[in-house]
């Protein structure tokens, strides 16, 4: 027969999640008055007793940072960012003895139910926020809970205090729109992430100053990051009675796409079409002709976030950085109006 009651068991009786039982039996923040008080009386009632030995291991060190991935799969199983970000982590944590425990989750709320469960149980060490909504949630939950270190990437503006590693979406974006203008085109379009992505919020903001100080007609259509969007917008933009000459895609995937869309329309790049990526890859390298791509060093940026949050779990003070300006590396894919070289794209 069962012998000891665990937090299960009492959170069952309750009626509530196991780590609204283990915030309201640790005397952490998280849960109402009320519902701390129904918790300690059920655990009272049914002779709960805390293990010492759990709990001297939720209060010692596990080296591990906690990294729950939010992602359509479909998304995430072809583009690159996540896995070259990964890869920077995992390389820096290794020479210094950490692991770097990733979750995969199907929605916001299921995301904030694992990160509770590891601020509550002392899972990790510390947590990397990544996608970072407007008014996102998760910010509120760690703010609730100071002693969980954790980094968030993206802008300091959007952070809420908490320490943030941003990519300077404002300077890149600049560095974009300049170059398309050199180039002479004076309509250009950007395909971009999700409306609720704080990344999208400060690159639309940027995109729209920048183009309107050039005095150059700007049009933005808004996507998944999936290759069908990315087709999708691009058939529209084509479509319109005055079409861009330029586009600008927020990841590889969709600017890849773009390149058949185009095709399949009889629009030629980069005669008719120039066609730029805000993230490079190896399929923009290996396209024909090659997509001209902003250079973000993604695994380097993993390497500095994995430095800064082993910093943060050792107890020692980081402050918000911003990542230097990105190099955009000119490939086929893009040229100046009425001088492209008349690259045909295999469909």
């Amino acid at each position: 027969m069962k012998s000891k009651v665990t937090i299960s068991d009492v959170a069952k009786a309750a009626g509530v999640s196991n780590s609204a039982v283990s915030y309201a039996l640790n005397g952490k923040a998280g849960v109402s008055e009320q519902t701390r008080d129904k918790v300690l009386s059920v655990a009272s009632r049914m002779g709960w007793r805390p293990n010492r030995a759990a709990k001297a291991l939720s209060d010692a060190s596990t080296r591990t940072v906690g990294l729950v991935l939010t992602y359509d799969t479909a998304v995430l199983s072809i583009e690159s960012y996540t896995m070259e970000l990964i890869a920077g982590l995992t390389a820096e944590f290794e020479k210094a003895g950490y692991s770097l425990l990733v979750r995969s989750s199907s929605s916001r709320r299921h995301e904030l139910a694992v990160l509770r469960e590891w601020v509550a149980a002392g899972a990790v060490d510390a947590v990397l926020l990544m996608n970072v909504e407007l008014g996102d949630p998760r910010i509120e939950l760690f703010r609730e809970h100071p002693r969980m270190p954790v980094l968030l990437l993206c802008d300091e503006s959007l952070s809420g205090g908490l320490p943030a590693l941003s990519d300077n979406g404002r300077a890149a974006t600049h560095l974009v729109v300049d170059y398309c203008h050199g180039l002479g085109h004076r309509r250009i379009a950007r395909v971009a992430g999700s409306e609720q992505m704080g990344h999208t919020f400060i690159r639309d903001n940027a995109f729209r100053e920048e183009s309107a100080a050039f005095g150059m007609d700007y049009l933005c259509l808004h996507a998944d990051y999936s290759p069908e969007s990315g087709d999708r917008c691009t058939r529209r933009l084509l479509s319109l009675p005055q079409p861009p000459s330029a586009i600008v895609y927020d990841s590889d995937v969709m600017a890849l796409a773009a390149l058949k869309a185009a095709a399949s329309m009889g629009v030629r790049v980069p005669d008719d079409l120039s066609i730029i990526s805000w993230d490079d890859s190896f399929m923009c390298r290996m396209s024909s002709p090659g997509v001209t791509a902003l250079n973000r060093d993604v695994v380097a940026r993993g390497r500095k976030a994995a430095g800064m949050l082993i910093d943060l779990a050792e107890g020692r003070t980081v402050q918000p950085h911003a990542e230097v300006a990105d190099d955009l590396i000119v490939r086929g894919s893009s040229a100046p109006v009425g001088d492209g070289v008349g690259v045909e794209v295999a469909v």
